[in-house]
């Protein structure tokens, strides 16, 4: 960043522009994200000197001493009035490089996201354990806050949040909003979620699970008559059942998917594509509820099973990804080709849209 240009007149500018992330790295001009593609912004390079000066205006003071020794840092900024933002720093061959994700004020519903409505309904379950799962940028942070202010506006619970960093505020409305963040609240996601099942909760949201020891705890909590929402990055329903299943030891891998089966309530998978004549992204969403009969399937690993009774079961508000695709084609939200290139099995697709027309 040069020191001459104002971080805060960058983002403000950014956010005008519809950018979703902005990225500053020594030696090259600041970039935005706008609708999936980075572009590059006209301004001058970002300097060294310019953009630890930044960081050390932006960072609170504790984090601030912790650049000259840590590599990798996540930490929240705010603009009062216009936005959050998640500030990633790390190093780029030896300089520093700075990663922002925009986090708005306001938390969108599901309808304003243009989710499937049955995601909705996921605020009703009792317990169990629901996964939303897809790359980075796709929306899953979002998706989860539209779910748990859903929770928040109509049930009378206790909801505890475990984030890195914490992104979007909840003011308590109908629930008690409690949200704990890494490093200042609690030493990790694992010990989160131990914790909070000692502070009467029914609903526990756990920004990422990244390893055996936050599954465990997360299926444990679900096994124990909690709500439990959660992303992973994976790319698909069945990867995901997959996913967390190979996290146990091979020895105890039996045991996992008889615990998946029981706790697992649902699977999201989405991605953003963009749709070119309307200058927009729209989400396709993969919906596997698990059924008593997908219930058995995980149980003996029936991975072709589970897709053909996820492809034949849009009535119950599952869906392919693949159809998901279809079905913002037949709304004319994105065209075929859009469709064809969001997809690994473009011969399936052609099929549906075959149908289509």
């Amino acid at each position: 960043m040069t020191e001459e240009l104002s971080i805060n007149d960058f983002l403000k500018k950014a956010i005008a522009l519809g950018a979703s992330d902005e990225h500053m790295i020594v030696g090259q001009p600041p970039f935005v994200r706008v609708n999936g593609f980075m572009k590059k912004v006209v301004l001058p390079q970002v300097t060294r000197a310019g953009l630890t000066n930044m960081l050390l205006n932006i960072a609170p003071q504790n984090i601030a001493q912790q650049f000259n020794t840590e590599k990798d840092i996540d930490f929240i900024y705010e603009i009062p009035g216009v936005s959050r933002f998640r500030i990633n720093y790390s190093r780029r061959l030896g300089n520093p490089a700075v990663a922002i994700r925009n986090v708005p004020y306001h938390i969108p519903t599901v309808e304003q996201l243009r989710l499937p409505p049955v995601i909705k309904s996921f605020a009703k379950f009792p317990s169990g354990l629901v996964i939303v799962t897809g790359p980075t940028g796709s929306g899953k942070s979002t998706t989860l806050a539209s779910i748990i202010n859903e929770i928040n506006a109509n049930e009378y619970k206790n909801i505890i949040t475990i984030e890195d960093p914490i992104e979007y505020i909840f003011d308590c409305q109908k629930s008690m909003v409690s949200q704990r963040q890494i490093g200042p609240d609690v030493v990790s996601f694992a010990n989160g979620v131990k914790y909070a099942l000692r502070q009467d909760p029914d609903v526990i949201l756990i920004g990422e699970i990244r390893d055996l020891e936050t599954m465990d705890a997360a299926i444990k909590a679900a096994e124990t008559g909690h709500l439990v929402l959660a992303t992973l990055h994976t790319n698909g329903a069945i990867q995901t059942v997959n996913r967390i299943v190979n996290l146990f030891d091979e020895s105890s891998r039996i045991l996992a998917r008889k615990r998946v089966s029981e706790t697992l309530r649902a699977v999201v998978a989405q991605k953003l594509v963009y749709s070119q004549g309307k200058n927009k992204r729209f989400p396709a969403c993969e919906i596997m509820l698990v059924t008593p009969t997908i219930k058995d399937y995980i149980i003996k690993s029936e991975n072709e099973e589970i897709y053909r009774l996820i492809s034949q079961n849009a009535s119950e508000g599952m869906s392919t990804l693949n159809q998901a695709l279809a079905k913002l084609v037949e709304d004319g939200m994105i065209s075929d080709e859009e469709a064809l290139n969001s997809t690994t099995n473009q011969n399936e697709l052609s099929k549906i849209l075959r149908g289509i027309y």
